[in-house]
């Protein structure tokens, strides 16, 4: 391991202590490491800003800091376990590049503001990543909603209940992602608050050019108080977490649903042959095993934010237990997103068995129907209630699911799914 950026003269350290400390946080920092070349480059314009780097200095830092991110994405440099950290391999490249000027680059700055800033900026990529796979599953819904409205059975209790529909199905789960896209749009811009310059949670005694990182880095506004950015450490990691697990609360359920619709049993639904694997021991299977893990996503997620939200029984101030928030965020990001990347392209290409549907929907599906057309005469509710129950295995004579969906006039039901609506709000979501 490199020299450490806090060594003391005289002070012997133990590798095994530093390997525990480590843990995997070299290797985590590969994910945030351009975001805090980013942030580097922003603290170098800002103390060039009031005096404390020449302009040559500047120019210089500025220069080498793009050669290392160029030299990162390549693969040319290696963030590896010659390094303690992310922050260390920054400082330790400009100083080995630039000497005295490389060294000057921490001033006023903490690893905590660093890595503060660095995930902040990380998460804004997420959540905007995140928005965009709701967009696309949503317009997917929406499109297919409008295109088709084949009778579909519809469950409570996972038993047969009353006539719905493929378009009523899809319509559902397209208000849902509209929603998800815009929970992760607000929760964009309530994390989007600059903590660089707060140093390590007290401030420090330089006017530093805290407006000015903000502008250069995109933030919408300026965390002021060092205490509080501390704060928010793990508070807005959590509020991450918990929009992209709205998002999949939405796909595990849909994930559900396609589970039990291509089963033999229902035969409702075909997936597209890229969306299944076929079994090791068993020639005659193809398994739903990519709507199974989009099912089993939201556990990692859920993981997540326990984690840090048990992390979090903390006094205030920076605490080192803060440093396993970054493998949390990592681990559930990278199982949620995947997963809602793949559902567009899905739900386009699924395909539905009209008559496997059509066959499933048993006479006494209609029996409400039967009783609000009596309730809509003048029958008290609950005695057509009583006498469509009694009647139940009759309710089906005359009717086909077509009329008992064309019937369905209440707003957002089957006769008047408010597509257009909907898409009205999608359109001004993407817009925003």
């Amino acid at each position: 391991m490199s020299d450490l950026l806090w060594q003391k003269q005289g002070i012997h350290t133990d590798q095994r202590i530093m390997r525990f400390l480590a843990g995997d946080d070299v290797l985590l920092d590969r994910e945030f490491f351009l975001y805090d070349v980013e942030a580097s480059k922003a603290h170098v314009s800002g103390l060039a800003n009031i005096g404390l780097l020449d302009a040559d200095e500047a120019v210089a830092l500025a220069r080498e800091l793009d050669a290392l991110a160029d030299d990162f994405r390549s693969g040319s440099f290696v963030l590896d376990e010659r390094y303690e950290d992310g922050h260390s391999a920054i400082e330790a490249r400009l100083t080995e590049r630039l000497g005295d000027a490389g060294r000057k680059v921490h001033t006023g700055r903490s690893r905590n503001d660093q890595i503060l800033v660095a995930t902040r900026l990380w998460l804004k990529a997420q959540l905007r990543e995140l928005q965009a796979h709701c967009r696309a599953a949503a317009e997917v819904c929406l499109d297919r909603a409008a295109r088709e409205a084949l009778p579909l059975p519809g469950y409570t209790h996972l038993q047969r209940a009353v006539v719905s529909s493929t378009a009523l199905w899809f319509a559902g789960f397209a208000e849902g992602f509209i929603d998800d896209a815009r929970r992760a749009r607000d929760t964009l811009a309530w994390i989007d608050a600059n903590p660089l310059g707060t140093a390590a949670g007290y401030g420090v005694n330089l006017p530093l050019d805290r407006a000015h990182t903000t502008q250069a880095l995109g933030f919408a506004r300026l965390q002021f108080n060092p205490i509080y950015a501390q704060l928010s450490r793990g508070k807005f990691e959590i509020g991450a977490l918990e929009a992209l697990g709205a998002a999949l609360l939405d796909l595990r359920r849909l994930a559900w649903d396609l589970s039990l619709f291509t089963t033999a049993e229902f035969g409702f639904v075909r997936l597209p042959p890229e969306y299944t694997t076929g079994s090791s021991i068993m020639p005659n299977k193809r398994n739903p095993d990519v709507i199974e893990l989009m099912r089993a996503s939201y556990s990692s997620v859920a993981a997540a934010r326990s984690e840090i939200e048990h992390l979090l029984s903390l006094p205030s101030g920076y605490q080192r237990d803060l440093q396993f928030s970054k493998g949390a965020i990592f681990h559930g990001f990278h199982r949620g997103l995947p997963a809602l990347e793949l559902l567009p392209d899905l739900l386009a290409r699924l395909e539905w068995n009209a008559e496997a549907m059509r066959a499933a929907i048993e006479p006494s599906m209609y029996a409400t129907d039967v009783a609000i057309e009596q309730a809509a005469a003048g029958m008290p509710f609950r005695e057509a209630y009583r006498r469509a129950a009694e009647t139940a295995a009759e309710a089906g004579q005359g009717r086909t699911p077509e009329a008992s969906l064309a019937a369905r006039v209440s707003t957002g039901a089957a006769a008047d799914l408010r597509l257009d609506e909907l898409r009205l709000r999608l359109h001004e979501l993407s817009s925003a």
